[in-house]
């Protein structure tokens, strides 16, 4: 059997699903690319995409010894719709990716013993192999790297989608000094379908194959610090980590497989808005240990909460956000502050006694619509 196919047959032990090599040198466009959406200012507060962009635009530059980048896919795909929790206002909208244990963790791992077995396969013919892995943690810009090595292409929402695979997976990346054989990169597929674009909340693609990130919810609840633009809370919905509906409505996905890695089976859900909105630091810490969420700390993650509180329309929760109106970090009591502001308005349009928006915390705490039978009927979505 061939080298390439044995180191095929390997990663797909390992639990990857599927494998391709590229040269370093196969995405000549991508630096200019990289440079537009930089100048155009479209990376938000996402700095460490304007620092080291050569490095970014060119592997070869990144390691110049290096001949071969493996790239290989980690499916995550969901056991149900995850655009089916939007519905539930009073329920916090979880990316699928960040439901199960941190990918970094688990997809690294497997990397390593990759790249062991290549390193020792090498050896066995007395070729010296040097190896480096990637996990979304280097100036390595994987999807079109993915695209070269055949592993799919880049959709219209700029996220890599395969034939076989759907749009539900991770990438990780090997290079290598040794010069394997190189597989013919993906065609884009996308025909004219527009699905991924016309579902966007907050119309965060300028055209086909572009990405505005300041208008991206992954990129607002993950990545951007302070508060967020009023005019974007509103259409964030319930979504407090991520986003997928420009995934879930890709037609590729009628060929998703299950994913293999069981530490990727949800175990987050959909919790309640207003058990999120009181974890402190400690509990935040503790309840989300081991996973990817952790990342953002207890700060973001209770401001994202209070927009989706202040988006849920319902009365009841008004206490929760009035109780933290005070909060030490100011983007979160200006969350809490805008999300009083918003149910107060619901309260003023229902039988209640708390009217207009300029609740304080003890009069929302009496509010007659905080009570659950009171606020049903009248409950917005």
């Amino acid at each position: 059997m061939a080298f390439g196919n044995r180191l095929k047959e390997q990663a797909l032990a390992e639990g990857f699903s599927a494998v391709g090599s590229c040269a370093p040198s196969a995405i000549p466009e991508a630096a200019g690319r990289l440079a537009a959406f930089v100048a155009a200012g479209r990376h938000g507060q996402m700095g460490w995409m304007a620092e080291r962009m050569g490095w970014r635009g060119d592997p070869a530059a990144l390691w110049p010894e290096a001949r071969t980048v493996i790239m290989l896919a980690e499916v995550y795909t969901p056991e149900a719709d995850p655009l089916a929790v939007l519905g539930r206002r009073d329920r916090a909208a979880v990316s699928v990716y960040a439901q199960g244990k941190d990918y970094h963790d688990l997809a690294k791992k497997r990397l390593k013993r990759v790249g062991r077995w290549l390193i020792d396969e090498a050896r066995k013919g007395s070729v010296s192999a040097e190896i480096k892995v990637f996990v979304d943690t280097a100036p390595v810009m994987e999807k079109p790297l993915g695209q070269a090595a055949g592993i799919g292409w880049q959709g219209k929402h700029t996220n890599l989608v395969s034939r076989d695979l759907g749009s539900w997976f991770f990438l990780g990346a090997i290079f290598t000094t040794l010069d394997l054989p190189k597989d013919a990169g993906e065609a884009d597929h996308c025909g004219s379908c527009r699905a991924c674009l016309d579902i966007c909340p907050t119309g965060a693609f300028p055209a086909p194959y572009q990405l505005d990130a300041r208008r991206c919810i992954s990129y607002l609840t993950i990545e951007h610090r302070g508060p967020v633009a009023e005019e974007l809370r509103a259409l964030m919905g319930n979504r407090v980590y991520g986003c997928d509906d420009c995934l879930a409505v890709c037609p590729w996905n009628k060929f998703a497989v299950e994913a293999r890695e069981l530490g990727y089976a949800a175990r987050v859900g959909a919790p309640a808005l207003a058990d999120l909105a009181v974890l402190d630091d400690a509990a935040f810490r503790a309840r989300f240990s081991g996973s990817p969420i952790k990342r953002i700390g207890r700060d973001r993650m209770v401001r994202n909460v209070l927009y989706a509180i202040g988006n849920s329309g319902d009365p009841a929760l008004l206490p929760v956000a009035a109780g933290l109106v005070a909060d030490p970090d100011p983007a979160v009591a200006d969350a809490a502050r805008w999300a009083v502001g918003r149910l107060a308005e619901k309260c003023a349009n229902s039988p209640c006694d708390a009217k207009g928006a300029g609740h304080e915390a003890d009069s929302a705490a009496s509010c007659g619509c905080s009570k659950p039978e009171q606020t049903r009927p009248g409950r917005q979505e």
